[in-house]
């Protein structure tokens, strides 16, 4: 495989716009801390810690997910900086780095999401039991 300069250069957009996404879930989960935060304190309830606990949980991931996709930026440069500088192997090996970095950012972010759905479904399904007593079945039936 040939690897010149503008291949890892190829990787900046799209690494870029993975995390200003994960800065927007990062953002969000932060605003719902602090809602659940000053909702705690007036109200003190057990099922907001479970949520808290939650939270923080993928606040951890979002916080390492961000930092694997750093390095994998960093690293893309450093490639084209050594491919610039004709260290082909090199370049080669830290690029190669770069990607596995960007995965495992990526499986992150996909363990993530199923957190965040197991947690709404969990919500969804509380719901359902206080609004009719019964799961799955509405008021209307």
């Amino acid at each position: 495989m040939e690897l010149d300069l503008t291949t890892p250069a190829l990787l900046f957009p799209a690494i870029s716009l993975l995390l200003l996404a994960y800065t927007n879930r990062f953002l969000t989960l932060a605003t719902l801390i602090r809602g659940l935060h000053s909702k705690y304190k007036q109200e003190p309830d057990q099922s907001l810690l479970g949520q808290i606990k939650n939270l923080r949980k993928r606040v951890i991931l979002i916080r390492n997910m961000q930092a694997l996709g750093v390095m994998s930026l960093l690293l893309c440069v450093v490639c084209m900086f050594l491919l610039f500088a004709e260290e082909i192997i090199i370049g080669r090996i830290i690029f190669g780095i770069s990607l596995i970095l960007l995965i495992a950012s990526l499986v992150l972010s996909v363990y993530e999401i199923q957190i965040s759905i197991r947690a709404l479904e969990i919500q969804l399904s509380d719901m359902e039991v206080k609004g009719t007593g019964v799961r799955g079945k509405s008021t209307a039936d």
